[in-house]
């Protein structure tokens, strides 16, 4: 009783990662409640297909629902399988990811349960409250952080007294690592009639339309980052120019973005893509919160800035004080006369 669960989100019989990342935050968050990590998957043609993606994250029990109609997904199958399922089960915590799945489908399970929803957390943690109004101590809450406000202000939220305690997360944000390829798990095949009426089948899917991504953003071991303080388009050529001889990625600001100087998909921050590179080179970008969230777990920090007092130069570790026009082409000189 009272176990964390993890919906697992699929495309076809493949796994999506953000799904294996929540299952390792799952897992940490287990064992710091001294419960069980549970998993639930819901899709077409998936038994014996899924189980080896998932069990080796340290998963306790795996529910699979396995039937005609579960994919493509449509929202009232799988939101009637996770309400009955947690009714039965009763977890305390259920996470999910912020993806377009997870946006529709985790509304829908709260509401018809009355339990609370945060979205796009940043950090989940085990933590304590007091209620003084009510004079009630709270202990072992789902501490779920995230920017509110615009991203002016880190917000931690909990919510003591309905369960399950339900988050979404971003892909990106957390890190999957699996614990054991052998890990014992108990697996239960349920049958999905006993979940799902026939009238859950009412919306059917005509096409899809899955294009994949054009790079390698989130996994990038280097990322150069480029601000509002660029300048233009033309000026992002050159982080093009330096990413291409680092053998990394481009990203982008949100202020970049907006200013049409890159594309969407590169965005990094609350409300783009979560990197952890080995090495981040952020150039001519402030560093207000929003973006912060999105690379402050870089393990190198570069910053080129014309701004000594810029928010970013706080968490670099290197700061270079200077225009992008001075100092990346002299870093891409640099790099082209040494690398090998």
């Amino acid at each position: 009783m009272h176990n964390v669960f993890v919906y697992i989100e699929i495309e076809k019989s493949e796994v999506k990662e953000v799904s294996q990342e929540l299952l390792t935050k799952g897992r940490k968050l287990a064992n710091e409640l001294g419960v069980e990590l549970h998993a639930v998957v819901a899709g077409t043609g998936i038994k014996g297909k899924v189980e080896k993606q998932i069990i080796p994250y340290g998963v306790d029990k795996l529910f699979v629902f396995d039937a005609e109609g579960l994919f493509p997904y449509t929202s009232k199958p799988h939101t009637d399988i996770l309400v009955e399922l947690f009714k039965r089960e009763q977890p305390q915590i259920c996470l999910m990811g912020a993806t377009v799945i997870g946006r529709d489908l985790g509304p829908r399970v709260s509401s018809s349960l009355t339990s609370g929803l945060t979205a796009d957390c940043t950090q989940l943690e085990i933590g304590e409250y007091d209620d003084k109004k009510a004079g009630k101590h709270y202990e072992n809450l789902l501490y779920q952080i995230r920017p509110a406000f615009g991203g002016n202000i880190v917000a931690t939220i909990v919510n003591p007294d309905h369960r399950p305690q339900m988050a979404t997360v971003r892909s990106g944000v957390m890190k999957a690592e699996i614990l054991d390829s052998n890990y014992n798990c108990e697996v239960v095949y349920e049958n999905v009639a006993n979940f799902v009426p026939a009238e859950d089948y009412v919306v059917k899917v005509i096409e899809r339309h899955v294009e994949a991504a054009k790079h390698n953003l989130k996994g990038a071991p280097i990322v150069v980052a480029g601000g509002y303080g660029v300048g233009s388009k033309e000026n992002f050529d050159m982080l093009f120019e330096l990413a291409k001889v680092l053998h990394g990625e481009v990203g982008a600001s949100r202020a970049a973005v907006d200013a049409g100087f890159c594309d969407h998909d590169r965005q990094i921050g609350q409300t783009g893509v979560t990197v952890h590179p080995k090495v981040y080179i952020a150039c001519g970008i402030s560093g207000q919160i929003q973006h912060i969230a999105g690379m402050q777990d870089s393990k190198i920090i570069i910053s080129v800035n014309s701004d000594p007092d810029a928010p970013i130069n706080r968490i670099a570790d290197y700061v270079i004080v200077g225009t992008v026009e001075e100092v990346v082409p002299k870093l891409i000189k640099y790099y082209k006369q040494n690398s090998k």
